[in-house]
């Protein structure tokens, strides 16, 4: 895979990622809080962007989105496949809101 090849794909992402983000901060606001793992303050700053601002931030090669989850625990949790996968999935979500969300500096 050419690094061309992988830029235009961390844009595609960012592009999925920030329209998603920003529809769901738009139709439940607490819900896309909790879901992304982001705070209120960028929940704000979503909600306010233009189509414009979208594109522009989308077409970064640096990703946007990260992984909410830093533990093995958590990670666990999602992708074991050999327990009930509700109970896994509740309890995942249980530890993740827990852990505070990620801040603008």
């Amino acid at each position: 895979m050419k690094m061309t090849d992988t830029y235009n794909d961390i844009k595609e992402v960012n592009l999925a990622y920030l329209m998603l983000a920003q529809n769901m901060v738009r139709v439940d606001r607490e819900a896309a809080i909790f879901r992304l793992g982001i705070s209120e303050e960028i929940a704000d700053i979503l909600d306010r962007l233009t189509p414009g601002q979208v594109l522009k931030m989308a077409s970064s090669d640096m990703l946007l989105c990260s992984f909410r989850f830093d533990d093995t625990l958590l990670l666990n949790l999602l992708a074991n496949h050999e327990r009930d996968r509700s109970i896994g999935h509740v309890h995942a979500a249980i530890l993740a809101a827990g852990k505070s969300v990620e801040t603008m500096a």
